[in-house]
C-alpha cells in the first residue's frame, strides 16, 4: 500500500490574500449598483472592492513573484463565474409570496445584469487585473523605482483603472448612450481615488504579508 505523499504547505498570506480575493471579486459587482459622490464627482461604489483586488494583486506579486499574481487574477475568474450563475439562478426561481414587498422589487435591480454587462465586467476585470499585476512587476527595475512599492503600485492601479473604466463603459453602453462623459468622470474619480488610497493600501498588505509569513 502506499502512503499518500502530503501536499506542499500554503503560506499564510497567500491562503489570506487568495480567500480576500475572491470575496472582492464577487462582493464587486453587487456593490456597483450604488453611485458614490465625492463632491462633483461619481463613480460606482464597486471601486472600493478592485482597489483592494488592485492592492492585493500588487502585494502578491511582490511577495511572491508575477506569475503566483497572475495565477490569481486567473482564479478569480471562477468564484465570478460561479456567483453570476448563481444569481441567474435564484432570479429565474418563485419568489416566496411572503417575501417583503419592497425586497420583490428591488432584488433583481441589486443584483441582476445584463448579459452585456456581464460580458463587459469579465473583459475589464481580467485585463485591468493582469495589466496592474504587469506594470508593477515591470516598474521593480524600472528607474530605480523598485523599492518603492506604494509608488509602483499607485503607478499600476491608476493606468488598469483607466483600462477598466474604458472596457466597461464601451462594452456596456455604446451604441445605447453618450460614454463620453461618463468615462471621463468615473476615470478622474477612479484616478484620484488610486493616488489616495493605493499607497496606503498596498503597502498595508505587504506589510501584513510579511508579518503572517514569518
Amino acid at each position: 500500500m502506499t502512503t499518500p505523499s502530503a501536499s506542499p504547505p500554503l503560506c499564510r498570506s497567500l491562503f489570506v490574500f487568495s480567500l480576500l480575493y475572491g470575496g472582492m471579486v464577487v462582493i464587486a459587482g453587487v456593490l456597483g449598483v450604488k453611485q458614490v459622490a465625492f463632491g462633483p464627482l461619481a463613480v460606482e461604489a464597486g471601486i472600493f472592492a478592485f482597489l483592494l483586488l488592485v492592492a492585493m494583486g500588487s502585494a502578491t506579486a511582490e511577495l511572491h513573484g508575477r506569475a503566483t499574481a497572475d495565477a490569481i487574477v486567473r482564479w478569480g475568474f471562477l468564484p465570478l463565474i460561479v456567483s453570476a450563475c448563481l444569481i441567474q439562478l435564484v432570479l429565474k426561481l418563485p419568489t416566496d409570496p411572503g417575501m417583503y414587498p419592497p425586497a420583490v422589487d428591488a432584488f433583481p435591480i441589486v443584483v441582476g445584469q445584463g448579459a452585456r454587462m456581464m460580458i463587459a465586467g469579465l473583459i475589464s476585470y481580467g485585463t485591468s487585473q493582469t495589466l496592474n499585476v504587469l506594470i508593477f512587476s515591470k516598474l521593480r527595475g524600472a528607474g530605480g523605482a523598485g523599492g518603492l512599492v506604494w509608488l509602483r503600485g499607485m503607478i499600476a492601479s491608476i493606468v488598469s483603472q483607466i483600462v477598466d473604466t474604458v472596457l466597461f463603459i464601451t462594452i456596456s453602453f455604446y451604441g445605447e448612450r453618450p460614454i463620453m462623459g461618463l468615462m471621463a468622470g468615473q476615470m478622474l474619480t477612479k484616478v484620484v481615488l488610486s493616488i489616495i488610497l493605493v499607497p496606503w493600501l498596498i503597502t498595508g498588505f505587504v506589510a501584513l504579508g510579511r508579518r503572517l509569513d514569518r
